[in-house]
């Protein structure tokens, strides 16, 4: 099963990684090891609560107008 990962830089080093599909979450130092613990939670959470895929998620990106601080 093909799954989507999202990883964002932790503020204290290394990645948080996330499954939307599922709502997984897990964490690493590198994206390697982020990628690998996600795989292990989600796998363990499949297993609990089995998931059908209805396709590929869409990933895409917008901007927020952030207004500036004195």
């Amino acid at each position: 099963m093909v799954l989507s990962a999202v990883l964002i830089p932790a503020e204290e080093g290394g990645f948080v990684s996330f499954n939307p599909e599922t709502g997984t979450t897990s964490q690493g130092e590198s994206v390697p090891e982020a990628l690998e613990n996600l795989r292990e939670a989600t796998a363990l959470y499949l297993e609990e609560f089995p998931f059908t895929s209805v396709g590929q998620p869409l990933l895409t990106t917008f901007e927020v107008g952030v207004p500036a601080h004195a």
